[in-house]
């Protein structure tokens, strides 16, 4: 199944909002098997938006829209719809008795801006929104499916799942793609591929190996179409196999924070963070996904030496003899974080993001990563990159893989 999404809002156009929906989206068909083969932002205005339609539905079997949903005269995703659709806006009954129902314990707020979110084209079918006033409208036209959500993404984010996925695997589900899904850690893109190289001269036709690089890991995605997909599994046992000797983690559709998340709450240990050049990043990996508080305690931004000393506990001699980004000045912030919280394991970090700073013995890129654990204490250095932003990215990414090694021994 081949899928294309459209945004609609001015307001994107304009760079005052981040499309989000597109994203959402995107990952949730990924992880259905369906391909999308287009996004695409277009104005509030009638022959931009019917323009996008038509091009939309001509390269692919679902279109899905969101936004230009709401009760203003500015939004007129709906009557663009029907123009599409050749058909008419209509009061619909089973949309009234919704808002209805939403607006049961305060009746007098249901006025005529917000009835007018009943007003649908005539030959869509309503889906419930509970998050909103705004339904999705799921509309069939030779043998294709256009969806239109609304803008907010909470109530896309809930829809979406609630009611268009279903639907679409009762329509398509005979055409999704299947495909499986490694991580690998502490290789470049580069060197990975020439690991590979010999691996995809064998796959066959309607089989593909896909890179998908971030800071400090790959996820490769092998994909199968067709009657190519009874070879997926026996592939995916061969890649990794050629994988034997990295770092990696099997996953269906994780991304990295998602990946560390899963790991840490089947630790069931506690986790702390003391970070110089990655400025916060770790704690905020740490605590993407809900339910970070079962595993994450707290962490100290410690970019100054000061902070370094009164705080972690860090020797002011080890500061003047070796330097912050230095091994032993590595092990005290880990180790001072990790008393100071409680956390059964703490991560920190100190090195030189970029893109100045450096030095002939210790140039861009260099960090410093320390583990402290009920055991012991670990550090490495490493040389990353001279971009502030891939230095920060990976150090991030290390130290949270070398703290999982740690707490998984």
């Amino acid at each position: 199944m081949k899928a294309v999404i459209i945004t609609i809002g001015d307001e994107i156009l304009l760079g005052q909002i981040l499309d989000t929906n597109s994203r959402f989206i995107a990952r949730e068909l990924a992880k259905t098997g369906a391909e999308t083969v287009q996004m695409r932002s277009v104005a509030d205005e009638r022959t931009a938006i019917l323009r996008a339609l038509q091009e939309a539905v001509s390269a692919a079997d679902a279109v899905f829209v969101t936004g230009g949903l709401g009760p203003t005269k500015d939004d007129i995703t709906k009557s663009a719809l029907a123009e599409f659709f050749h058909t008419e806006l209509v009061v619909n009954a089973q949309a009234r008795a919704w808002l209805e129902e939403m607006f049961s314990s305060c009746p007098q707020r249901l006025n005529a801006y917000n009835k007018t979110q009943a007003v649908l084209p005539k030959n869509c079918t309503p889906l419930r929104n509970l998050k909103g006033t705004a339904c999705g409208m799921w509309f069939e036209k030779d043998g294709k499916a256009v969806v239109s959500l609304p803008g907010v993404p909470f109530e896309t984010e809930y829809l979406f799942p609630a009611e268009v996925l279903p639907r679409l695997r009762a329509k398509f589900g005979a055409s999704l793609l299947r495909y499986k899904m490694v991580t690998v850690f502490e290789i470049p893109e580069a060197e990975l591929a020439m690991k590979l190289a010999s691996f995809e001269e064998i796959l066959p036709k309607g089989v593909n190996l896909a890179y998908l690089p971030s800071a400090g890991y790959v996820r490769l995605r092998l994909t199968a179409k067709g009657a190519a997909a009874e070879a997926l599994d026996g592939l995916f046992a061969q890649l990794l196999n050629e994988l034997s000797g990295l770092k990696f983690t099997e996953n269906t559709h994780e991304s990295g924070e998602e990946n560390f998340s899963r790991r840490l709450r089947a630790s069931g240990k506690t986790v702390a963070c003391a970070e110089s050049c990655t400025g916060g990043n770790i704690a905020r990996m740490l605590t993407a996904e809900a339910g970070a508080s079962a595993y994450f305690l707290g962490g100290v931004v410690a970019y100054s030496n000061e902070v370094k000393q009164r705080v972690l506990g860090v020797s002011a001699e080890d500061l003047a003899r070796y330097g912050a980004v230095s091994e032993p000045v590595a092990r005290q912030m880990a180790e001072g974080v990790r008393r100071i919280t409680g956390a059964d394991y703490a991560a920190a970090t100190t090195g030189i993001a970029g893109p100045s700073g450096g030095t002939a013995e210790k140039p861009v890129g260099t960090v410093w990563i320390a583990v402290a654990g009920p055991r012991s204490t670990r550090a490495e250095k490493f040389v990353f990159s001279r971009t502030r932003e891939r230095n920060i990215g990976r150090a991030s990414v290390q130290a949270l893989q070398m703290l999982l090694e740690e707490i998984e021994k």
